[in-house]
């Protein structure tokens, strides 16, 4: 099969190659992002293989089937830049990566939240400066506070099963409760309104979708406990981002940890340091101290890229030998 590779980076080429050993695809790698304006840069192959900020509107869609591409091979887990229903129609096939590593995610959460709370970002830079001294840098335990996961899903489980190592409480709010896991885990399933107002730290692992669009917004930040901390490791547009800062100007937010913004398409995977940065709403964010920000990172580990490689060219073959796809996306 000939797979068009959309928004690559030298980490992609090479995990992708190494799963391709065998030659049994033909792969070819660009840098640009698949959307209206490079749709046509997948003529003459078989399938497209976009990332997370990719744009498969309808129209892109349609030309793709124009063109003969049969199969999206998504090497993420989440679709909300895909018109899944669009694809149906046209008889494209969409498949994902729904696993590939929850630990690498979760592990990257709990690494924004413990730079956080013990400000080691901040006396990092200190130290380097000779400044040894220890004023300004009060942390606060982990241990004996409560953790509350917005997604109780396979990374919100790695996330909740660190939390309990911490000697955290641990509450969960998911639209899908099962309580073979919640027993498992050691958590408790609650309402939305009960965890925003008993956690000390909230971590985001839901998929962006109508129903989970801005769900920290401005009256759920009201909601929560004074100083508490957010980290979204999940998808930006969970958090409605002018909100968070008003909530950080008046400290009812003691600390955001990001490694996803809502806007972040064109800024997060290019270095742009030797230029302005165009979004004001990112550059304010930037300026707190108490705000950590990484680029998308949550994902890259080694195991991570090994599995998201291995299952996308997983999902290729599948399809090419007309086997049921198990990660196929479907509206229903």
């Amino acid at each position: 099969m000939r797979i068009a590779v959309f928004d690559t980076h030298p980490y992609d080429e090479q995990a992708l190659n190494a799963a391709n050993l065998d030659g049994a695809h033909t792969l070819e790698f660009f840098e640009e992002r698949l959307h209206d304006k490079t749709v046509e840069l997948a003529h003459g192959f078989d399938a497209v293989c976009p990332f997370v900020n990719c744009r498969l509107t309808e129209p892109v869609l349609q030309r793709l089937q124009q063109i003969g591409v049969k199969i999206v091979l998504l090497r993420a887990a989440g679709f909300n830049g895909i018109d899944i229903a669009a694809a149906e129609r046209l008889g494209i096939c969409v498949a994902r990566v729904p696993a590939y590593s929850p630990d690498a995610v979760a592990e990257h959460c709990f690494a924004l939240l413990l730079t956080l709370v013990r400000k080691t970002h901040r006396a990092y830079n200190r130290v380097r400066e000779q400044n040894f001294s220890l004023d300004g840098l009060e942390g606060f335990n982990l241990h004996g506070k409560t953790f509350g996961a917005l997604g109780a899903g396979r990374i919100g489980q790695c996330a909740m099963r660190i939390a309990k190592g911490f000697g955290c409480s641990v509450l969960a709010y998911d639209p899908y409760e099962n309580q073979q896991i919640a027993k498992e885990v050691g958590f408790e399933y609650v309402t939305l309104e009960r965890l925003l107002e008993e956690s000390d730290v909230i971590s985001l692992h839901l998929p962006l979708s109508g129903q989970t669009h801005h769900i920290i917004d401005a009256a759920a930040l009201a909601r929560t406990r004074r100083g508490v901390i957010i980290i979204n490791t999940s998808r930006g547009g969970l958090i409605d981002s002018q909100a968070l800062i008003d909530a950080l100007k008046t400290g009812q937010v003691g600390g955001v940890g990001l490694d996803v913004y809502e806007m972040e398409e064109g800024v997060f995977f290019h270095d742009l340091s030797d230029r302005p940065l165009q979004d004001d709403t990112l550059a304010r964010l930037m300026i707190f101290p108490n705000v950590l920000i990484t680029s998308h990172q949550g994902f890259l580990t080694r195991e991570a890229l090994h599995a998201i490689a291995t299952t996308t060219l997983g999902n290729a073959a599948s399809f090419e030998r007309g086997e049921p796809l198990i990660n196929q996306v479907k509206t229903s």
